[in-house]
């Protein structure tokens, strides 16, 4: 969202006019008062609407709106609470039965809780419901109060507004509505929660869909007599405004995770990534749609037998399939057949890796390439010639220093897309935010980060650094394609664990606060959305209406490298919002292949190339609203993620006969003897882990013996002939015996 500082001189809505007046009359009815750490709750009754009004004496205010109902409310009544509640109120109205709940925490954040259920007395059309949130200055007016809106909703990511009230200083403000609690409201009024959070000031907070304002009504109501959720909110509050983009997206992830703390989280469930893994390599390996021939060498489709070869997309399936050989302690031969055919991608003349091979047909620009393009195979090399493959070295000190010519051309602000030969820009900036391709400095960094450590050469710390200064200042717009923000999340740690200049550190958590500004923290249940899983996917462009398996995956690799380059002074909720995606990413993940989703959920025709269910290959595209997948393609290049998440989260033991499988990293392990071991988790404190020891071979599993640090044993929840799985802490160390 555009950020401005806001006043409501512009004009002003009838329902911000209502609460003003009603304000400066007192005519509102005390339900309630109580105390939140240092401000006054008062729950009111006003003339359409129950309010809980929040003040901090002098400073200002909100004012929420509970329920709403035309005509009012009658038999108001406060009900005896449930564990945890601050205070439970039942409301009738002309159009049915209004349950209010609400509970209070937290010293340093102060959190309150708000959910509304409505019961309607008939099957009730919805033609308009108002927003719920409202800024208020010292005297209770809304039209007075100035502010900062630093983000908002976008299209159906996490519904939430983060902004600060400035005259008078209130403090800053997280609000996020629970989506997830309102899926019947969704599917019984056929509508989708597409930018529902957000607002004009001061009117701003949750804004129910209902159907276009036209001259058709809606057709689709809510059923008489069933329960369902209007609202569900959560409120963060901190005493004060933030002094720069820094300690404002420090601020917002500090925010962001104590509302995640508050919400009921979806359960997830283990796969077998390891055979999907293998099922990968054999497809990729035996099938016609997946690889064709050029120049003797062999190369990987982009789709399921579209799309002419790429370098980007030969090196997303080497780097992963390097991962996965190293971790099975067997090569895999394709891996170098697609090593052998690089070099035709490489340009003598510029001393640059080019897009496509030489060949590449008349309808592609072979000159062209997206500025992201440009890096990251040269990311993927760089990351095999870290391991010691001396080609992957070679092709990447070759190729690096016309990374950096671009860089300095464009002065560290790249395009969306150039021409290669002269840098002549073809499209300068992305429809949606009129901007360029904002994040490619955070991949660029990254890239610049491997070749110091590669040959100590400190001039790459230099153009990491130009890289990462210039992204200064861009806050929420900072996102163009979220695996580029990730990468740049870890190169800003790595950069501050090479300096030791500190803004690099908090320069990190803008990049991770835009990252998580778009991603989706609830679970959809819309159309479609019902076969598989999207709580916390990060949808992949900022502007694309859908959630993408190589942005997830690729994330995922970033996120291991930030959190293995972390240490104590890392803002606790980062860490934890971090392990989660990459929980969560282990569950979701699995929904993208079409072997998964009944044929009804798959799209009948794909931009690129076919989709095979057959194939071990993922489907590029998953809608949040339920729309059919797969309508992008099926993605070859996307294949990578089984052997990604297959190496990164299944740990052999030894001389044992199970596989040890987690969904956080690892960040430490030892064989403390010949029947035990110790590792070491550190995701969030309050947050548990999916431990899983599985089977290997034919031997049968032994008992197991799995114990925190403090001594206290933990029970499996589930035991079959193939594992035995645990929760446990998400931080801390783990003893298992066996």
């Amino acid at each position: 969202m555009k950020r401005e500082r806001t006043d409501a001189r512009e004009g002003l809505s009838p329902q911000v006019l209502a609460l003003r007046e009603e304000l400066a009359e007192g005519s509102m009815r005390t339900l309630d008062a109580f105390s939140l750490s240092d401000m006054t709750l008062n729950v009111s009754e006003g003339s359409d609407s129950l309010w809980a009004i929040l003040r901090r004496p002098g400073r200002g205010g909100l004012a929420i709106r509970l329920a709403f109902s035309p005509g009012g409310f009658d038999q108001v009544r406060k009900l005896r609470r449930h564990a945890g509640e601050r205070l439970r109120i039942s409301a009738r109205s002309a159009i049915g039965r209004h349950l209010v709940v609400l509970k209070t925490d937290g010293l340093d954040l102060q959190r309150l809780r708000f959910r509304t259920e409505l019961t309607p007395v008939s099957a009730l059309l919805l033609p308009f419901l108002p927003r719920d949130l409202y800024p208020l200055d010292a005297h209770d007016d809304p039209a007075g109060a100035v502010g900062t809106v630093e983000a908002a909703q976008r299209a159906l990511n996490t519904g939430l507004i983060y902004f600060h009230l400035d005259k008078p200083e209130l403090g800053s403000v997280l609000y996020l509505q629970n989506l997830t609690g309102m899926n019947d409201f969704f599917r019984d009024t056929h509508t989708r929660p597409d930018g529902v959070v957000g607002g004009e000031w001061p009117e701003l907070g949750y804004l129910p869909p209902t159907p276009p304002q036209s001259g058709t009504p809606p057709t689709h109501p809510l059923p008489a007599g069933k329960p369902v959720t209007m609202s569900e909110g959560i409120l963060v509050l901190r005493d004060s405004t933030p002094p720069d983009e820094r300690d404002s997206a420090r601020r917002f992830i500090q925010m962001l995770g104590a509302a995640y703390t508050a919400l009921e989280l979806p359960a997830v469930e283990y796969h077998d990534w390891v055979d999907r893994a293998a099922r990968t390599i054999r497809d990729l390996s035996r099938s016609p749609k997946a690889t064709i021939r050029h120049y003797g060498h062999r190369y990987a489709h982009p789709y399921t037998a579209s799309e002419y070869p790429d370098i980007m997309v030969q090196m997303a399936l080497i780097g992963p399939m390097h991962d996965f050989a190293r971790w099975s302690g067997t090569p895999i031969p394709l891996q170098a057949e697609f090593e052998a055919g690089l070099e035709k991608f490489y340009d003598p003349a510029l001393k640059a890796l080019r897009r496509y091979l030489p060949n590449v047909g008349k309808e592609k620009d072979g000159d062209a390439v997206d500025s992201w393009y440009l890096y990251h195979p040269l990311m993927n090399l760089g990351r095999l010639a870290l391991a010691g493959n001396a080609k992957a070295r070679d092709l990447f000190e070759r190729s690096v220093g016309f990374g950096i010519k671009a860089a300095r051309h464009f002065k560290y602000k790249w395009p969306v897309q150039y021409r290669i030969t002269d840098f002549s820009v073809i499209t300068a900036v992305a429809p949606a935010d009129e901007r360029g391709q904002t994040d490619v400095g955070g991949l660029y960094a990254w890239v610049m980060l491997q070749a110091y450590e590669l040959t100590r050469e400190e001039r790459f710390l230099h153009e990491a650094q130009a890289a990462l200064d210039a992204a200064q200042d861009l806050r929420f717009n900072l996102n163009y394609q979220a695996n580029l923000t990730a990468w740049g999340a870890a190169a800003c740690l790595r950069l501050w664990r090479i300096t030791n200049i500190d803004r690099y550190r908090l320069q990190s958590y803008v990049y991770l606060a835009s990252f998580f500004h778009n991603s989706a923290i609830w679970e959809s249940e819309i159309g479609q959305a019902a076969h598989y899983r999207n709580f916390l996917g990060v949808t992949c462009l900022q502007d694309a209406p859908y959630m993408a398996v190589y942005e997830c995956f690729d994330s995922f690799c970033a996120f291991e490298d930030y959190l293995r380059d972390s240490g104590p002074e890392l803002e606790p909720a980062a860490r934890m919002l971090i392990s989660q995606y990459c929980r969560y990413a282990l569950d979701r993940a699995w929904y993208y292949y079409p072997d998964t989703l009944p044929r009804e959920a798959l799209a009948q025709e794909s931009r690129n190339g076919e989709i095979d269910r057959a194939l071990s290959f993922p489907l590029e595209d998953l809608y949040i609203d339920g729309q059919p997948a797969g309508q992008v393609g099926q993605e070859i290049y996307g294949a990578g993620a089984a052997l990604v998440f297959a190496a990164r989260s299944f740990h052999p033991v030894p001389e044992a006969p199970f596989h040890l499988f987690c969904d956080h990293f690892i960040m430490a392990s030892e064989r403390t003897g010949e029947r035990a071991m110790s590792i070491l988790l550190d995701g969030g404190e309050t947050c548990s882990a999916l431990l899983c020891l599985v089977r290997v071979g034919t031997e049968d599993l032994p008992g197991f013996l799995v114990q925190t640090a403090g001594g206290d044993r933990l029970r499996p929840v589930k035991r079959t002939d193939e594992r035995v799985d645990f929760h446990v802490p998400a931080n801390g160390r783990l003893i298992i015996g066996w």
